[in-house]
């Protein structure tokens, strides 16, 4: 009997995941741990780019979770963390557990990243900033790791009925109770009013900021309480204590605010003025980014100052005339050409008579009135 060819397709829809890790690793971490590290596997073998938020968003985890995860990883010696000059993450190396450690020491920024993020400001929450030094060398892990830990300040408490009732009961807690559930979009159970307790009583969050909190996440489709109450535990931890200090840390992951910033020449977070114009572009236009990043690119060719002023200029006359994709704009501007073009002057002899102004009779008319006289 002839031997037997044996193969398979070439695109394999499966990630290997090492022995090693599922032996020595994967015991001790917790569930965000495993998650970023899986899927960073499944990426890498894909050759696909990913980012931060992106994670943060398909595990229904908030941004600062997925940091400590790639952190806890480094500490481990599974990865290594590039950055740029800026103090900025622009990239992951995964390594070989079947390689020795000593074999990454002095492992320069260049090599292939199984992980690119999108661009994000410097100094952003998460990322390095002057207060942690300077970035770690790739392949040496940092001398003092982040905890993974929750702080014990911030634990939650397990809060008995008599609890709950005397938090129903009070004078403010209706309205707030009220907005939350205007926001969920239903009744709130016994566990998410204790959740809400707990960002008053532990937190010590305002009505206001919880307002905020509250808003940000549902604008981020995100109405699941667990991740409300890690936004919010990521908020005290870093001594936010009013909604505008919870604006400005949220523009620090907005990949839509941060592209558009770019798009106008700005390379800062946006003042409190600013981010009312992007906002009204988003979500009072309705405009997706790259018709906006249209008007962007527009009004850096035509001005250096106002230009916040001037591309609202632009998006409020498209908003008017019923823009909705970039084919919108192209009519616009094609029926603008045309009023634009010049008219052709008509063909008069060169005599002085051209000078009096010329009249059109109907000879026949006349004629009539003529004869009827």
């Amino acid at each position: 009997m002839p031997f037997l060819t044996i193969y398979r397709d070439e695109q394999v829809n499966s990630t290997v995941v090492p022995n090693q890790f599922i032996d020595d690793y994967m015991k001790d971490a917790n569930d965000a741990q495993l998650k970023v590290y899986l899927y960073l596997l499944r990426m890498m073998n894909a050759h696909q780019a990913t980012s931060v938020s992106d994670i943060a968003d398909k595990f229904n985890h908030t941004e600062k979770d997925v940091i400590r995860a790639l952190k806890y990883w480094q500490k481990l010696q599974l990865l290594d963390l590039d950055y740029d000059s800026g103090k900025n993450l622009t990239g992951i190396h995964i390594r070989d557990l079947d390689t020795p450690a000593e074999s990454y020491a002095g492992r320069g920024t260049g090599s292939v990243s199984s992980f690119i993020p999108e661009p994000v400001l410097s100094g952003s929450a998460g990322f390095p900033d002057e207060k942690d030094g300077p970035p770690q060398s790739a392949g040496i892990p940092p001398a003092a790791p982040a905890s993974d830990d929750r702080s014990t300040s911030y634990e939650k408490p397990s809060y008995s009925a008599d609890q709950l009732r005397e938090f129903k009961s009070r004078q403010d807690t209706a309205q707030l109770l009220f907005i939350a559930e205007s926001y969920i979009g239903k009744p709130l159970t016994p566990s998410e009013i204790k959740t809400i307790l707990y960002f008053t009583d532990v937190l010590h969050f305002s009505d206001d900021l919880i307002d905020y909190l509250l808003q940000y996440c549902v604008d981020k489709g995100k109405k699941d309480f667990k991740y409300i109450e890690k936004v919010a535990v990521n908020w005290a931890e870093e001594g936010i204590s009013t909604p505008k200090q919870a604006r400005k840390t949220a523009c620090r992951y907005d990949k839509n605010i941060y592209t558009i910033m770019r798009g106008l020449g700005k390379d800062g977070s946006p003042t409190g003025r600013e981010l009312e114009y992007i906002n009204r572009w988003l979500k009072e236009y309705g405009f997706s980014t790259d018709i906006i990043l249209e008007a962007c690119e527009r009004t850096v060719l035509a001005t250096d100052k106002h230009r916040f002023e001037y591309a609202d200029s632009i998006l409020s006359s498209w908003k008017r005339q019923n823009v909705h994709q970039k084919s919108d704009i192209r009519g616009i501007d094609d029926l603008y050409r045309q009023r634009k073009k010049p008219q052709s002057p008509s063909k008069q002899t060169n005599n002085r008579f051209n000078q009096f102004p010329q009249n059109n009779y109907d000879f026949d008319v006349l004629e009539q009135e003529l004869l009827s006289n």
